[in-house]
């Protein structure tokens, strides 16, 4: 589906963009960590652990394993926790993408659902589903930041690109 300099420049982008949303999380009070603001993920903790789990369990997939639940550390960690955990998701994933090759992306991929459920796809499909996640369940809580009185976040695209496409290390 896309060749794989354009994934690895997609992965740094949603780093820069979840350290973004993540710092802002973080700078809140206490209190509205986990605050219930209503919707389908009802605090900033809820939202940011979902999807921070989910690229976790996306990577464990890819790495050949079948994840029967999110990791432990999504359920009700503190900010500070969560950063620490996405950014080692974060590092083990920099190590992946750096042994893949443009064939291994455009190949099926099999992998097994919490369900049990098995499905395959490109592997390039599974890697921009979950850049999509990460962007939309980013927007929910840019959303709860708004409703908290924080200022807009700038996270698209467009700005990374803007402040010079920052890698995060």
């Amino acid at each position: 589906m896309t060749h794989l300099p354009t994934l690895v420049s997609l992965f740094a982008y949603t780093e820069w963009a979840n350290a973004a949303v993540l710092d802002a999380a973080a700078a809140r009070p206490t209190a509205e960590w986990t605050r219930d603001l209503g919707g389908s993920f009802p605090s900033l903790q809820a939202v940011l652990a979902h999807a921070a789990g989910g690229e976790w369990v996306w990577l464990q997939r890819w790495s050949g394993a079948s994840p029967t639940a999110p990791p432990s550390w999504t359920d009700a960690p503190e900010p500070a926790a969560l950063r620490a955990a996405l950014d080692d998701v974060e590092a083990e994933r920099r190590t992946w993408l750096a042994g893949l090759t443009d064939a291994a992306v455009a190949a099926p991929h099999g992998y097994t659902l919490f369900s049990g459920l098995t499905s395959a796809e490109p592997l390039g499909v599974q890697m921009h589903h979950v850049v999509n996640h990460a962007t939309y369940h980013r927007g929910q809580a840019a959303a709860m930041l708004r409703r908290l009185g924080a200022a807009p976040l700038p996270t698209d695209l467009i700005a990374w690109a803007r402040a010079g496409s920052p890698q995060r290390a």
